[in-house]
């Protein structure tokens, strides 16, 4: 070793900075001293998770390659649902237009322009319907990227169901509902933050006697990482709203083990490829640990942490984009090497447009090539053990518990948000990131380096303008034909038990669901009792 490190020392370095994407040093050499106590690591399916969640990982199973979709009017969606199942997907991600997030109708003034652009355009319980039509919801499990009106998305979706014949406990899937990540990151709000987490609580209690096979939340770093965060503030920040949901529902009468193995996590697979995967092993860890010890799960199945992947948005360049053919591939990879249980690879047009037919084939294939050629699958956790690998995920997870401690200090999780500390750590540390690729201290190939060579024009995905007419008019007519004296009062009794705080709102909203009561309407009556929210900038 000693003779390593003379020769190393006679050497000269490249002039790079040896960071990992986050900032954090990366020494030259790891050794066996960086190795945790092996009780630390493991094996797959027991306690502490490090290895994966389960015995068999991708030896008995596959992820589950699940391709986000979502444009148009319901129609338009399912044809893209259909096709993505026709190519080998074996589940359904829906994304929803900037509208339904927001809780706005379609023809709501603020909605123009923007329905159906950059997902689907949800009004009302036969838009969903119409979402899923020729699509068994008994056998197929659905994902829903939505959040502060996931309760009520929820609604629409479980009426949708029962309209199909399939009842609520057969329904498998996930609606993404974190809501606090929302007032972190992704900045699309409802109501100000406590109404909007006693909306959460009520969808957590509620799936927890009725939808057995839903998981009602999932928590997601994915956006906080979007933003601009580090892998360590993702990794912490995720951890910790997830930890602050399993404190309101245990708060709420709910036993620890009767609704924790129903939550599930949403996690970014940026550039940096072993800084992801030790996130990965480090995030199971932390979970499996806190639930245990802290919270006294006494169900294996309450420890395990369970998460979708997404490649990064954010790593994609507008610039040479056939290049992000190559970062998504790295990307999932790392998702795949970190356990994942499912995945979904972005299209190298993305940073354009939503994906053409084309994009989304390749970005499927690409799954379906690490699948299947290139050996990765063949044994568990093959970097375990890595002392590299094993070193990094403990250093992550000390800088989680840095973040816990802080957080804590400020008096937990919805408190730090209404003081915007995670927004002002975020904020801090995407600055320095884009500083690093401003002076060229980081090269970003083909936006700062190597930006010769072909940058023809890319087929892009264009959304007809018609079609926000179209879902005007569908919404209008809806609302034309249904009994509207019904649902003035589904929308009086929600009020009323919006203003009881004890008062769980799930079966309210189901029955607005089910007179086709629309999203903004439901949306705007909670507002006229918990009213609407503002943001405090943070500089």
């Amino acid at each position: 070793m000693n003779e390593w490190q003379r020769k190393y020392a006679a050497t000269p370095e490249r002039d790079v900075p040896f960071t990992t994407l986050s900032g954090e040093p990366i020494r030259p050499l790891y050794t066996e001293a960086d190795l945790p106590a092996a009780d630390q690591i493991g094996v797959p399916g027991e306690y502490p998770f490090t290895r994966g969640v389960y015995p068999s990982m991708y030896r008995g199973r596959l992820w589950t390659m699940r391709q986000f979709a979502g444009f148009g009017t319901a129609e338009e969606t399912n044809e893209r649902f259909r096709y993505l199942l026709d190519h080998g997907q074996t589940g359904l991600s829906t994304a929803f237009d900037m509208p339904s997030l927001m809780g706005h109708d379609s023809d709501h003034q603020r909605s123009l322009g923007e329905v159906g652009r950059e997902g689907v355009a949800i009004d009302t319980v036969d838009d969903m319907q119409t979402l899923f039509a020729g699509i068994d919801l008994g056998k197929v499990t659905v994902s829903m990227t939505i959040n502060a009106p996931a309760a009520i998305m929820m609604a629409f979706y479980v009426a949708a169901a029962e309209r199909a014949g399939v009842p609520a406990d057969r329904l498998g899937g996930t609606i993404q509902a974190d809501i606090l990540k929302e007032y972190i990151a992704q900045k699309e709000w409802c109501f100000p933050v406590d109404p909007a987490m006693r909306l959460l609580g009520d969808l957590v209690e509620w799936s927890t006697y009725n939808t057995p096979r839903w998981h009602p939340v999932s928590i997601s770093g994915y956006h906080i990482r979007e933003a601009g965060s580090t892998a360590a503030q993702e990794l912490a920040f995720t951890l910790k709203d997830g930890l602050t949901y399993v404190e309101q529902a245990i708060e709420r009468g709910l036993d620890v083990d009767d609704f924790a193995p129903r939550l599930s996590f949403f996690f970014n697979a940026h550039i940096d490829f072993f800084e992801e995967i030790a996130k990965y092993r480090a995030a199971r860890r932390i979970w499996a640990r806190e639930l245990r010890e802290t919270y006294g799960a006494k169900n294996p199945r309450s420890w395990l942490m369970r998460f979708h992947t997404q490649t990064a948005g954010v790593s994609l360049t507008a610039q040479q984009p056939l290049n992000n053919i190559a970062r998504t591939a790295i990307e999932a990879l790392a998702g795949v090497l970190g356990g994942t249980q499912s995945l979904h690879t972005n299209s190298f047009d993305e940073a354009l447009a939503l994906p053409t037919e084309h994009a989304v084939r390749v970005a499927l294939r690409t799954q379906q090539i690490i699948a299947h050629e290139t050996g990765v699958t063949n044994t568990i956790d093959p970097l375990g053990g890595s002392y590299f690998v094993e070193g990094l995920t403990d250093r992550m997870e000390q800088m989680a518990y840095d973040y816990f401690a802080k957080i804590d200090e400020l008096g937990g999780m919805v408190e730090a948000v209404k003081r915007s500390f995670p927004q002002r750590e975020i904020a801090d540390a995407a600055y320095e990131l884009q500083l690093d690729y401003d002076t060229r201290k980081r090269i970003l190939v083909g936006v700062n380096g190597y930006t010769e060579g072909d940058d023809a024009e890319t087929p892009i995905l264009h959304i007809d303008p018609a079609l926000e007419r179209k879902q005007v008019g569908r919404v209008q007519a809806v609302r034309a034909a249904r009994d509207g004296a019904a649902v003035e009062n589904a929308l009086a009794a929600l009020k009323q038990a919006a203003a009881q705080e004890r008062t769980n709102l799930m079966p309210f909203l189901l029955d607005a669901a089910r007179l086709h009561t629309t999203e903004g309407e439901i949306v705007e009556a909670l507002q006229t009792v918990w009213g609407s929210y503002t943001e405090v900038p943070v500089f």
